[in-house]
């Protein structure tokens, strides 16, 4: 396999997850209602509307990753003046849906990405389009769990993303970006592992 093959496979892998876990999480913002719009959510600096506000800024991110090159780790910006996706401190739901189907297209249809910047390193389209896919699946399940629904990730792509974040959650991204790891549950299944792994209880 030649070195530019390789690169595609790498893209195309990361891709293919983020993808997937936009569809699950697609799902649970049909479980937001105007009700539950205070309710807590797993993360606990966030209420649900919150929680949501920041997956709006999260997806506006992971797009710009791929359409400029670089990736921004602060949420200023939203409303996107350059993005009809709605204003999302009116309606962070229809934003979200808008954002997300707008993001995987931009993933989809990139030509040959070259690097992506984030702040002082530098990664491969595949690992950030990758990490994405644990950012958007996560936060996915916490919306449902704000709902008071259980939805769990579906378990294959648990199993892969729990196997990507072995790779690259590393202590530095404790407790800041991830707390600290919980003890399993007797008898937990694939979403169950990747969310203790994260320090998320799962039940």
């Amino acid at each position: 396999m030649t070195a530019a093959s390789t690169t595609t496979a790498a893209l195309t892998g990361g891709v293919a997850l983020l993808e997937r876990a936009m569809a699950y999480t697609l799902g649970g913002l049909a479980l937001v209602t105007a009700d539950a719009m205070t309710a807590p959510s797993p993360c606990r600096e966030w209420d649900l509307r919150g929680l949501l506000l920041h997956m709006n800024a999260s997806l506006q991110a992971v797009h710009e990753a791929i359409t400029l090159g670089h990736l921004r780790l602060d949420e200023a910006g939203y409303p996107d003046p350059d993005g009809d996706f709605g204003d999302p401190t009116t309606d962070p739901v229809a934003s979200l849906r808008a954002r997300g189907c707008a993001m995987i297209g931009g993933w989809a249809n990139a030509q040959a990405p070259g690097d992506i910047f984030i702040a002082d390193r530098v990664l491969t389209p595949g690992i950030v389009a990758a990490t994405g896919a644990v950012e958007v699946a996560v936060h996915g399940w916490d919306v449902a769990r704000a709902c008071g629904q259980d939805r769990p990730i579906p378990a294959e792509l648990a199993d892969e993303l729990l196997e990507l974040c072995t790779l690259v959650v590393t202590d530095g991204d404790r407790p800041t970006r991830f707390a600290t790891p919980l003890d399993l549950p007797g008898g937990a299944g694939p979403s169950e592992r990747l969310l203790c792994f994260l320090g998320r209880h799962p039940r």
